[in-house]
């Protein structure tokens, strides 16, 4: 199996010892590490406390991710949502659901006792290519 790793300065750099993204199978499935609320040019949290900033840039760095490894929101065939406080689930879904135009992927929204940085969201997911 080929792997190649996936990585862009339009999303936060990883604060750990993983890839921001993995492309395997010649070129053809994108596995994106989670994507949690930072500016990928300060490395500072975004929207501090709140959600719909946060969910906003959580998904403009999970973009980020897919354009550098030529895909998109459609190419996403399986997606994780981690949340501190299911009721942030709402505004979660209306911003998550926007990225779509039809068809959205398989998904899995759990709550989590905690998360990096103390964020309110994360977002992982994998995607597959033509």
């Amino acid at each position: 199996m080929r792997r190649q790793i996936v990585q862009t300065s339009g999303a936060p750099a990883a604060i750990g010892p993983y890839s921001q993204a993995v492309l395997v199978e010649g070129g053809r499935t994108l596995y994106v590490s989670g994507q949690i609320a930072l500016d990928p040019a300060t490395g500072a949290i975004v929207g501090d406390g709140d959600i719909r900033l946060q969910t906003g840039r959580v998904l403009a760095n999970l973009g980020a991710i897919l354009g550098a490894a030529g895909m998109g929101f459609g190419n996403i065939v399986k997606a994780g949502i981690f949340l501190t406080d299911m009721a942030d689930f709402a505004v979660v879904n209306e911003l998550y659901g926007a990225c779509f135009d039809s068809e959205p992927p398989a998904r899995a929204t759990i709550a989590v006792a905690g998360l990096p940085k103390g964020v309110l969201v994360e977002i992982d997911a994998v995607a597959v290519g033509k």
